[in-house]
């Protein structure tokens, strides 16, 4: 329970803070161990040298002691002294849990890392299953100052499990800034997700408020704590819908200590060429189909072309000579290995030298590697393979695809009907590759010829947010970068709100090249109030039927209000609510339907609110965000203003597609949603 604050050495709040300050000067310690060193004399060369100081840099960054960020948030009393039966060096022992390990001058252990073993119960632990945990403590805090603290004790197991108002608070805490860590509120749910092993793809279906997101930044935390030595080698990537969503979370992992984690969208990953065009929506849709796959891999290989000749090798006074039949022999077994384009080009020069070399050594020479790389080399045999397996330029082929019908319908012929082979083909065939009109779903299809041609190189693990929203073709492009390593997989499926939105994750999985991924479902919501979660689960049934509907933790109702108001007055109700909103402590999210977002900023100009694009920081002196309701998904507010909802459904080309837009727009909120309406809301909402 809180504790008042009194100078007193036997307060117990006064002890906690004690061991704060003392962990604060450990830590400052440890940076400045890290800072005094010498690496002069212990580096070979220069580029050693680099790597070093490189290394040396992340560290004491990641050493940074953060005034406004708790250096330990929980503590763990455990029951029984060590002994056979129970984990070494934990019984008995009293551990501070926080979001990075520190120790003193010794190296005994003053904070525990959150992500260690030995932390584990702090998420897990309850009465029915204590963990030999006698007491758990939370900790509160205002700015960097302990100011509160909250006992249970998990071994009266008569008394009833009581909701931890510390822990309430910190998830209702006012946010001002991008996303923060969530270490001190992990749910036990969410825990076993974050601690699930490297070994397999984990999909999470979570709906509005269940902290998917934060969950699978933390189970990145975790893998780089767990298996730091490999990830180091392989790499880790986030991958989120847009750059806005990507600075939003881009605090998290530092905060928690991990500096070397890339982010990017999908249009990063396949930005081979410049993208300056759109696509109608069905042809984006036929574009990202799997189907195209296989229109590609016809399109690769079609330029494969059986020798007519045969193919002789002069060296010194010899004459080698091998037939086309047995060059057409090689040929047809490397299609049918049917490995990549490129992988095959290469060794078919050294597969035509080795049928020299047998003729050498019949005719009694010796030759050797050397001499097989040599004639690999020769003039006849590069010619020979040319003609044969011609070099794929991945671009110029997909340029081809889209500009030339004749080619498109020779490797689309039983895959794609006529009609949809005349959606997809350019109305006016560019000129070239560098002055073509790609868009982002053509840079896809040259993704997919690219690994076709040479493998995609795979990182260690990969995060995907927002996944309900790729095709088919997006999932395998980010699959391509996981194929030995394993994924996360975040979304929620009544949020899709592409043409081409995902209609289960099995589908999905399968696409990603992770059938065997297991799907967890997040129903639990932390961030949404009651009120509102309950009102936009209104939807449900018209965009997501197979979804149960979800459920929020959070003691408080959180302010929700819809208002009508008549035609002509609902710019004014707009500014009016915004002012109304500000008077408040947090961020503020206007959101509205794209076609609106212009006049919108005008209006809040001409009012002097000064307000933000999405992605840019909020601070205390700028709250207010003006969101486009295509942009809004993934972020959060405190208190939301919710523009004509009948716009936001109008705007998209579907209205199962706008009402999926709508509930985004209507999940936004963490303390309070205004909805205001000149026009009548969709019926779905009752």
């Amino acid at each position: 329970m809180p504790a008042p604050h009194v100078s007193n050495a036997n307060d117990p709040l006064e002890r906690e803070r004690t061991h704060l300050s003392s962990s604060r000067a450990a830590l400052r310690a440890m940076r400045e161990d890290v800072e005094a060193l010498d690496i002069k004399d212990v580096t070979a060369n220069w580029v050693n040298a680099a790597v070093l100081e490189r290394q040396i840099e992340d560290r004491i960054t990641a050493l940074a002691d953060l005034a406004h960020t708790p250096l330990f948030f929980g503590r763990l009393d455990y029951a029984h002294a060590p002994g056979a039966d129970q984990a070494e060096g934990a019984e008995g022992e009293r551990f501070y849990i926080g979001r990075r390990h520190v120790h003193d001058a010794d190296g005994d252990p003053m904070v525990i890392d959150w992500r260690a073993p030995v932390s584990q119960p702090f998420y897990r632990a309850s009465k029915k299953e204590p963990m030999d945990v006698r007491m758990r403590r939370r900790f509160g805090y205002t700015g960097g100052d302990l100011t509160a603290y909250e006992d249970e004790d998990l071994t009266d197991t008569a008394a009833a499990d009581q909701a931890s108002k510390l822990l309430q608070a910190e998830i209702e805490r006012p946010r001002v800034g991008p996303m923060r860590d969530i270490v001190a509120t992990i749910q036990p749910e969410q825990d076993e997700i974050v601690r699930a092993g490297i070994g397999g793809t984990v999909c999470v279906q979570g709906a509005p408020g269940t902290g998917k997101t934060a969950v699978g930044l933390h189970r990145v935390a975790y893998l780089l704590y767990a298996h730091r030595e490999r990830l180091a080698r392989t790499g880790t990537l986030v991958i989120g819908p847009n750059r806005s969503f990507l600075h939003y979370i881009e605090q998290v992992l530092p905060a928690l200590g991990e500096l070397n984690v890339a982010q990017a969208t999908v249009d990063d990953l396949v930005a081979h060429v410049e993208v300056r065009g759109t696509d109608s929506a069905t042809a984006a849709r036929i574009k990202g189909d799997a189907r195209m796959a296989e229109v590609l891999r016809r399109a690769v290989r079609s330029g494969v072309a059986m020798p007519q000749e045969s193919v002789v090798v002069v060296r010194g006074s010899r004459r080698w000579r091998v037939p086309a039949y047995e060059i057409e022999e090689i040929v047809r077994e490397l299609l049918d290995r049917d490995i990549r384009y490129g992988a095959a080009r290469e060794a078919l020069p050294q597969r035509i030298a080795h049928a020299v070399l047998v003729r050498m050594e019949q005719a009694g020479e010796a030759p050797d590697d050397r001499v097989q790389d040599a004639v690999a080399r020769n003039s006849a045999v590069k010619a020979a393979v040319k003609a044969v397996w011609p070099a794929v330029d991945p671009a110029k082929l997909v340029l081809r695809l889209l500009s030339d019908a004749e080619f498109l319908a020779e490797h689309a012929e039983g895959v794609l009907s006529a009609e949809e082979q005349a959606e997809v083909l350019w109305a006016k065939p560019a000129r070239g590759v560098k002055s073509a009109k790609w868009s982002a779903a053509d840079a896809v299809l040259i993704d997919e010829a690219a690994d076709l041609v040479a493998r995609t190189p795979s990182l260690g693990h990969v995060v995907l947010d927002e996944a309900q929203d790729l095709s088919p073709m997006q999932y395998r492009a980010v699959g391509r970068r996981c194929t030995t390593g394993s994924a996360t997989i975040l979304g929620d499926l009544a949020q899709g709100t592409t043409p081409w939105a995902t209609s289960s994750w099995e589908e999905a999985l399968t696409h990603l090249g992770k059938p065997e991924a297991a799907v967890e479902e997040l129903t639990q919501g932390f961030r949404v109030p009651r009120e509102v979660i309950a009102y936009a689960s209104r939807l449900l049934p018209a965009i997501a039927p197979g979804l149960a509907e979800a459920t929020s933790v959070r003691e408080a109702a959180g302010d929700f209000s819809v208002r009508p108001v008549a035609a002509g007055e609902l710019d004014g109700a707009v500014v009016a609510a915004c002012r109304e909103s500000l008077a408040r402590e947090g961020s503020i999210g206007l959101i509205a339907a794209d076609a609106r977002i212009a006049a919108l900023g005008a209006l809040l100009a001409e009012a002097g609110l000064p307000y933000l694009a999405p992605g840019e920081e909020t601070t205390a002196e700028a709250r207010l965000t003006l969101v486009p309701a295509s942009l809004a998904k993934g972020l959060e507010y405190d208190y939301v203003v919710l523009d004509e909802p009948a716009a936001v459904v109008a705007g998209e080309p579907d209205e199962r597609t706008g009402l999926r837009r709508l509930y985004v727009a209507l999940t936004r909120a963490v303390s309070g949603l205004t909805v205001l309406h000149a026009e009548a809301l969709p019926g779905q909402l009752g």
